[in-house]
């Protein structure tokens, strides 16, 4: 069976908590025995029988829902995709100052032409972006507070939904897989 990573949006942050173990139940309760999670944001690995993994993804936006007590997208990526993910992201570390930081921002969609046009209007002095297919890698040169740019400034450009996590914590995620 594939191994798969699920990202949820928005878990531990603006009110909405919930506890890992809490979570790791829920997809032990989906029939994912071996389900478990990476720090306190909502990172679950997981085995699945094979389906499309939007299939996947859009099940278990629907059955974790009453599950978790609200609504919390998946984003959702193989084993493969998150190694090759954090190993960009790991090599992009020398473009970024000491105090900065690099982020990836998970989207369910590739992006469009439209979207991809966004990124020109959002480049700073602070705030760079390097696009993938699905994912957005943001180089940060200061500490986020001082930048501008948020997951909530990503969403209301591209009209879409997305998840951030730092690259720092996907290395680990993957050391640990």
């Amino acid at each position: 069976m594939p191994t798969y990573i699920a990202f949820l949006r928005a878990i531990n942050v603006t009110g909405r908590f919930l506890k890992m173990s809490a979570l790791a139940e829920a997809f032990h309760s989906l029939g994912h025995a071996d389900a478990r999670t990476h720090i306190n944001s909502g990172n679950v690995i997981f085995s699945a029988s094979k389906s499309t993994a939007q299939t996947l993804q859009n099940s278990l936006e629907l059955q974790l829902e009453p599950l978790i007590g609200f609504r919390s997208e998946v984003f959702l990526r193989g084993v493969d995709e998150v190694k090759a993910i954090s190993a960009l992201a790991d090599g992009m570390k020398g473009r970024v100052s000491d105090e900065g930081d690099i982020n990836v921002c998970f989207l369910e969609a590739p992006l469009s032409a439209v979207q991809r046009a966004e990124f020109d209007k959002l480049k700073t002095d602070i705030d760079d972006f390097e696009l993938g297919e699905r994912e957005v890698y943001w180089l940060c040169q200061t500490r986020q507070s001082s930048s501008k740019f948020s997951n909530a400034v990503l969403e209301r450009k591209l009209k879409a939904r997305s998840t951030l996590r730092r690259a720092s914590m996907l290395s680990g995620l993957v050391e640990g897989l």
